[in-house]
C-alpha cells in the first residue's frame, strides 16, 4: 500500500530541491532519512520532513486497513519536485534602473511503498526495435 506526502509553496528553488530529491529516489525510506539528515544542502530539511510525513501516512493507512506495518520495508518509489509560483521582487540599481529578483517556490512530492509492491515494474518493458535501427522502421 503506497502512501504519498506533499509539501507545497516551499521557499527553495526547484533546481536546488531536485538535487536533494535525486539522492533519495529508489532508496529505502529509513536510509533516505539518514542521507537527508546529513546532507549539507539547505533543501534537505523540507525533503526530510516530507519523507517523514510519507512514512507516517503509510503507517496510518496500514492501521486503517488492519494490515501489519514495518517501515523498514518501505522504499521511496517516487520523489519529484514541481515548480510553484514565483514571487517577483525588484532591486534598485544605478541610474534609476531596477533589476527583477525571482524568488522561486517548490512543490515537493514523495511516494513510499513496500518493497514487494515495487518489484516487477521495470521488467515489463518490451524491446521496441532491432539494435542497429536506432528506432527507425525503414
Amino acid at each position: 500500500m503506497e502512501a504519498k506526502a506533499q509539501a507545497r509553496y516551499i521557499r527553495v528553488t526547484p533546481m536546488k530541491a531536485r538535487r536533494v530529491v535525486d539522492l533519495i529516489r529508489g532508496k529505502q525510506a529509513l536510509q533516505a532519512l539518514a542521507v537527508l539528515e546529513f546532507a549539507p544542502q539547505a533543501a534537505s530539511e523540507p525533503v526530510f520532513k516530507v519523507v517523514q510525513s510519507a512514512i507516517a501516512n503509510a503507517r496510518v493507512k496500514a492501521e486503517r486497513a488492519s494490515e501489519p506495518f514495518d517501515e523498514r520495508l518501505l522504499v521511496v518509489q517516487q520523489a519529484y519536485v514541481d515548480e510553484g509560483p514565483t514571487m517577483k521582487r525588484f532591486r534598485p540599481r544605478a541610474q534609476g534602473r531596477a533589476y527583477r529578483i525571482n524568488k522561486r517556490t517548490s512543490h515537493i512530492t514523495v511516494v513510499v511503498a513496500p518493497r514487494e509492491a515495487r518489484t516487477g515494474q521495470a521488467s515489463t518493458a518490451a524491446p521496441t526495435a532491432a539494435a542497429g535501427t536506432k528506432g527507425r522502421t525503414r
